[in-house]
């Protein structure tokens, strides 16, 4: 969305990002985390899981805002969202959930892949 004008502290507010992870197999294709996205990241997938439903993927990963509503949301724990920066700080490269979750990086997203797998 365009606006006409920005606020005054416009280049002293920090706008912040996310990145949105997904365990493809507790996903049951519902939808809600697709329709409530504010910055529309996700849309349902071709492929299927192993239940046979179309998880969600994210095709604007960098326009996520980290906003947790997809998380709140989601009947099935299947998705969150971590803030984006905070695997960098840790050095890791891209990685893979074994229970499906695509991620990339680390940091609190470690930890939250640690809690899931317990």
């Amino acid at each position: 969305m365009k606006y006409w004008r920005k606020p005054l502290d416009f280049d002293k507010v920090k706008i912040p990002h996310g990145e949105v992870l997904i365990i493809a197999n507790r996903c049951k294709g519902c939808g809600f985390c697709v329709e409530y996205c504010p910055k529309d990241v996700l849309v349902l997938s071709e492929e299927f899981n192993a239940k046979g439903y179309h998880p969600p993927k994210a095709v604007k990963s960098g326009e996520c805002v980290n906003c947790s509503l997809c998380e709140m949301i989601c009947p099935d724990f299947a998705i969150f969202s971590v803030e984006a920066g905070a695997g960098e700080a840790a050095g890791t490269a891209e990685a893979t959930h074994p229970s499906g979750a695509q991620a990339s990086g680390a940091g609190a997203a470690e930890e939250r892949r640690t809690a899931l797998e317990g």
